[in-house]
């Protein structure tokens, strides 16, 4: 297929900030995506392209998030820092969950010239997490503390190897992508959730045990584009497993991807 076909995908960036101490790029702040989450949207045919911020210290020329959201045809926000309890009116309850407050603003910066331009986002765990609070809902900042009889949803000792099972939604665009799934098993790697939904949303998914939202949509209509998003990482899933099969659900987000392409002048 010829690059010109093919859809191309813009992924957020994770932050690794200046660390005067830090032996390897000394005081430099570093911008990167994990491989797998690239490699998800590449075993599609579609191009992953990293979107750095262009804002900060060394900022130079007139780029915007603006020409990015033009220029490619969908944006997923993947996982990485906690989501600073400052972007949703709240302090801090500890200093290890203060997130990154820099990586929040330009995300929902991102989010809003996507929106701008029509065109569709997906976001995975942290990404799940941003789009809520970006349209006004607020989080857990520490499931553990904050909801004691929950489930654990992360545990450093096992990560991406730490599984449990969700239901999803009747009557939601998520159950008919997966009509003959109503239980699914998902990985877990989060010790932040959604405590408010924003206004616009609707629930696609909960984690059976504990009530937890594992998924959420906003409804589409003429005025706004796609946004869905899970809380778990689909891109962690290997094909033969057990654990839930994301290929419908990335399919869904990429036919809308393809759709605000064929808009595009």
């Amino acid at each position: 297929m010829d690059a010109r076909d093919r859809l191309k995908i813009g992924i957020s960036a994770c932050f690794m900030h200046a660390d005067p101490n830090r032996a390897l790029f000394t005081g430099k702040t570093l911008q990167y995506v994990e491989q797998s989450i690239a490699h998800w949207i590449m075993s599609t045919g579609s191009l992953a392209v990293m979107i750095p911020s262009p804002t900060g210290a060394t900022q130079r020329g007139d780029v915007t998030l603006d020409h990015y959201a033009q220029w490619l045809d969908g944006l997923v926000l993947h996982g990485g820092a906690d989501v600073s309890p400052l972007s949703y009116g709240e302090q801090p309850l500890q200093d290890k969950w203060s997130g990154d407050k820099i990586r929040d603003e330009y995300e929902m910066d991102l989010v809003a010239a996507f929106e701008r331009a029509g065109k569709p986002v997906f976001g995975v765990c942290r990404g799940l997490q941003l789009l809520n609070v970006a349209y006004g809902g607020t989080l857990y900042q520490d499931i553990a503390t904050q909801m004691p009889q929950a489930l654990t949803h992360r545990d450093a000792s096992v990560y991406d190897r730490n599984f449990h099972t969700v239901d999803i939604v009747p009557g939601t665009r998520l159950a008919q992508l997966y009509p003959d799934a109503q239980r699914v098993k998902v990985n877990s790697i989060h010790h932040q959730a959604i405590k408010e939904l924003a206004d616009g949303f609707i629930v696609e998914a909960v984690s059976n045990e504990d009530g937890l939202i594992e998924a959420i949509r906003r409804p589409r209509d003429d005025d706004r584009p796609y946004m869905a998003a899970v809380q778990w990482h689909p891109e962690f899933h290997q094909p033969g497993s057990d654990t839930f099969d994301d290929a419908a659900l990335l399919d869904d987000f990429l036919a809308a991807a393809r759709e605000a392409k064929a808009k595009t002048p």
